[in-house]
């Protein structure tokens, strides 16, 4: 218990934008990092896919093994897999006791096991690419592989403006703690602080909304100024902006490689269904 208030107590606002800057802007360090944006993408389109039209538990937690090895040499922030790692957990334990109250039993937990198994290949896979790609590499990726321009810039803006975001929620909500005063008593259960700090983050959500709205128009009007218009109906432009995408070596065997893996996996699956109950 007290470990866990040590974790807890080491959990902060500032704390997550940190993990936030280093998942975005610290990719290039890692291996994956450093592959071509286009065949990460790819790779990843496959793995988000596949596994919806697989049942075969062993081909499904092969794929799972594969993705928790490459979420490592992604180096994620362990804030990230905790929350992945409580959602699962949490969905898996809601479904299964809507199966109890239904009059199911134990054998339900196997099919909520491979649907498990798909939906945190499917996770792993995102946290991997994403955290491997920072905006403008993810950006120039979805523009080479045919995305409209518009929405492959519209995507990198969100990624690059979640830090911004979090630290001026976090100023917000430090201002109405400044202005308003704390329940003397922390009630049933917490219930009375519990509100409290509902109520102020219901509070935060519309000045945080408006500050956004401003600095979208901002940045906009910047844009364009600069030309971005232009920029994005220029076929020259583009192909100068995306010359510097090239696959090598490295992006090449990684591919293999997973092919190799995965077509291993089909036959292994076909002789061995049920390695895992």
């Amino acid at each position: 218990m007290e470990a866990v208030k040590r974790a807890l107590n080491r959990i902060s606002v500032e704390q997550i934008k940190l993990e936030l800057l280093g998942t975005a802007y610290n990719s290039s360090s890692t291996f994956l990092g450093r592959l071509d944006p286009r065949m990460l993408l790819i790779w990843y389109l496959f793995f988000a896919i596949t596994p919806w039209f697989v049942y075969n538990r062993t081909i499904l937690l092969g794929m799972f093994v594969f993705m928790v090895v490459t979420t490592v040499l992604s180096r994620v922030s362990p804030y990230i897999v905790f929350i992945l790692c409580l959602g699962l957990v949490s969905q898996i334990g809601w479904m299964f006791l809507l199966s109890l109250f239904f009059g199911g039993g134990a054998e339900s937990l196997l099919p909520m096991l491979t649907l498990t198994l798909k939906l945190s290949v499917i996770s792993l896979a995102s946290i991997t690419v994403f955290s491997s790609l920072d905006p403008e590499r993810l950006s120039d990726g979805l523009s080479a592989l045919g995305v409209p321009d518009a929405f492959a810039f519209s995507l990198s803006y969100g990624y690059r403006i979640l830090p911004t975001l979090l630290e001026e929620f976090h100023q917000i909500l430090l201002s109405f703690r400044l202005r308003g005063q704390r329940p003397l008593k922390h009630g049933f259960l917490y219930m009375r602080t519990a509100a409290y700090y509902l109520r102020i983050l219901v509070l935060v959500f519309y000045p945080l909304m408006l500050n956004t709205a401003k600095r979208s128009r901002t940045t906009v009007e910047a844009l364009e100024t600069r030309g971005y218009t232009y920029a994005v109906n220029n076929p020259q432009v583009k192909k100068l902006r995306l010359s510097y995408l090239e696959m090598q070596r490295r992006d090449w065997l990684f591919a293999a490689f997973s092919a190799v893996y995965v077509g291993l996996l089909f036959p292994l699956g076909t002789v061995f269904p049920n390695l895992i109950y």
